[in-house]
This record gives C-alpha cells, sequence and structure tokens, in this order.
C-alpha cells in the first residue's frame, strides 16, 4: 500500500509538471493526488464497485482542491486536474480498444461500458464537489490566515 501511496504522489507531481503547474504547489498536487487514490482503494477494500469507488473518491478528491484552492489562494483547476490523474480508467480505455481490435466483442462491451461508467461518475464527483458555494471555503482561508 505505501508503495502505491508514493508511485500516485510521484505521478502526480509529474502530471503537475506537465501541466506546468506552479512549482509551489508540486507537494499540494501530490497530497491531493495521493488523497484520492488512498479514498479509491479504501472505498475497494470496503467492498464497494469500481465505480462507486470512482465516485466517492473523486468526490473527495475534488473537495480537497477546493479547500487547497482556498488556502493557497491559487485556481482550484490546479489542484483538480493534477490530483484526478491516478483515477483516470486509462487501463479501461485501452483495454477496451484492445478488445476492438482483437475482435472480441464481449469483452469489448463489457470493459468499454464499464469505462464509460466510471468516466460518468467522475464528472457527478466533480459537478457534486463543485456545486457547493464558494463562502464554505472562502471561511477556510479567513481561519488559516488568521493563525498566520
Amino acid at each position: 500500500m505505501i508503495d502505491q501511496i508514493i508511485m500516485s504522489m510521484v505521478a502526480t507531481i509529474a502530471f503537475a509538471i506537465l501541466f506546468n503547474a506552479p512549482k509551489k504547489e508540486y507537494v499540494f498536487c501530490a497530497l491531493n493526488g495521493c488523497i484520492g487514490w488512498m479514498s479509491y482503494q479504501l472505498f475497494l477494500s470496503y467492498g464497494a464497485s469500481v465505480v462507486m469507488a470512482s465516485l466517492w473518491a473523486t468526490l473527495i478528491l475534488t473537495l480537497v482542491a477546493r479547500i487547497l484552492s482556498a488556502i493557497r489562494r491559487s485556481p482550484v483547476t490546479i489542484f483538480l486536474v493534477t490530483g484526478i490523474f491516478t483515477l483516470v480508467p486509462g487501463a479501461g480505455i485501452y483495454y477496451t480498444s484492445y478488445y476492438l481490435i482483437m475482435n472480441d466483442l464481449a469483452q469489448f462491451t463489457a470493459k468499454g461500458i464499464e469505462t464509460f461508467k466510471i468516466a460518468g461518475v467522475m464528472v457527478l464527483g466533480i459537478v457534486f464537489g463543485l456545486a457547493l458555494p464558494q463562502s464554505w471555503f472562502n471561511q477556510l482561508r479567513k481561519i488559516t490566515h488568521k493563525n498566520r
């Protein structure tokens, strides 16, 4: 599990570099990616389906991105786009294409539907996380800047 946490952080930092995020935000991007991946693994370990684990992990990741955005006074996209990298169903997309090319239509359909569901619930997780009022997160900014 520790190796997965470290790799999720490294992958998120690599994507933050590729995405051209500010260098001062790399650690926070990595933290968000790590929290997203740990959430996903936690939900899977408690018996959630891959689709439901993706939904809850994306929602948590989006909320953490909003919290970091308010505290760090940076756009939420810096933390959200880089952090969600670990949850994107890239293997599902690959295998869907693979089964299509290999003419295994049963596997193509099954993997394609699962991948489409994961992508859909990730969108819902982001929408639900961004639907909360910004004023809630601005309160965090006030609290953290009073303590400095």
